[in-house]
């Protein structure tokens, strides 16, 4: 299944109303010319030569130029992100920035934009070399989530060192946003699938999916593939129509995670259970690619079997924030289903076939 068809959740916000923190350390160049002006300046002052005070001066005037310009540089700025529309642990993304120079006359030159994680910035960074006044450009930093779960990304750090490298003056502008991350995708093993009931004949049932012969045309709803779209009855009515697809009888599955048992040994249970949950996406994502209707059972939550776009959101967001229960906690397992995967933490996965399946203690 493409990952463009699983939107990611929008971010929180807030309203970029800014909250600006200074600062202005100098570099590593900067502390060397600050020692050099501070030589000279004594020198001159012992020395009571009109040269040295000329060159003091002189340096001294390309330090309040550093401050003034640089000041100049990231002021009246506008910083924005833009999410990719999926994002799974373990796998690169690129997440936009877009820079808008809000002065009506000034340019802004080299320029560095940091996000910041929980406060702290990043190790990937945007460089925007000349932003004319009044314009806007976009660029994007490459970066890889370690962990699923939600991130809080509290604001930018505006930063330059233009003209001459001395300071390297910074502000952080407060924008927090709230990034859900997927968990991380593996392979499936082929003989999990193999073990998946074969699907016989035609049947009642009729739900979306891009396989089987032509069923007919509906209104589209939310969650629908826009790819399914027909866009010639959707002219002549003035509304968007889908096709909808007659698809073969038995091909749901149900995913069971056991999110309360332990694996065995010291500090492996914890990777095992994360283990355990990127199985879990990566079969409901394959499944979902294939046409199936795919639900998820866990001993604290159940997402009904279904199918499309808006299915593979919801298996992902409660895959992406899932946590471990008590071990005594009560086992859900789906009322009814062509067949079920049982997937444990430090165990190979089940493929049970079964059409009456009922809640069992744990």
């Amino acid at each position: 299944m493409p990952s463009n068809t699983v939107p990611t959740p929008l971010p929180r916000r807030s309203g970029q109303r800014p909250v600006w923190y200074r600062r202005f350390p100098p570099t590593r160049e900067g502390w060397y010319f600050l020692t050099a002006t501070l030589l000279i300046g004594l020198a001159a002052l012992n020395a009571g030569l009109n040269p040295l005070f000329l060159i003091w001066g002189a340096m001294l005037s390309l330090i309040l130029m550093s401050g003034v310009l640089s000041e100049l540089c990231i002021r009246d700025i506008e910083v924005r992100r833009h999410l990719p529309p999926v994002i799974h642990a373990g796998t690169p993304y690129l997440m936009g920035i877009a820079f808008h120079n809000k002065k009506k006359r000034l340019p802004s030159f080299s320029v560095e934009v940091e996000d910041l994680l929980e406060g702290s910035p990043i190790e990937k960074r945007c460089y925007f070399l000349k932003v004319p006044a009044g314009r806007a450009q976009e660029t994007a930093y490459r970066t890889t989530a370690r962990r699923r779960g939600r991130y809080h990304l509290s604001g930018f750090r505006v930063s330059t060192r233009f003209p001459f490298g001395l300071i390297q003056k910074s502000r952080d502008i407060a924008s927090p946003c709230d990034v859900l991350v997927y968990p991380a995708l593996v392979p499936v093993p082929a003989s999990l699938l193999k073990g998946l009931p074969t699907p016989h004949g035609r049947g009642s049932t009729h739900w979306r999916s891009r396989r089987g012969d032509f069923f007919g045309l509906r209104e589209f709803r939310q969650g629908d593939d826009p790819r399914d779209i027909h866009w010639r009855t959707s002219a002549r009515r003035g509304a968007p129509f889908v096709r909808e697809m007659e698809d073969d009888e038995g091909k749901e599955a149900t995913l069971v995670l056991d999110n309360g048992a332990v694996a065995e040994g010291p500090g492996a249970h914890e990777q095992a259970f994360e283990n355990a949950v990127s199985l879990a996406a990566s079969v409901a994502r394959t499944l979902l690619g294939r046409g199936y209707r795919v639900g998820l059972v866990t001993r604290d939550a159940e997402i009904r079997p279904d199918g499309g776009p808006g299915q593979a959101t919801r298996i992902m967001r409660l895959l992406a924030t899932i946590g471990r229960v008590g071990a005594d906690s009560p086992r859900l397992d789906s009322a009814t289903a062509h067949a079920r995967i049982r997937i444990t933490p430090g165990k190979p996965p089940v493929v049970e076939r079964a059409f009456e399946l009922a809640r069992t203690p744990a």
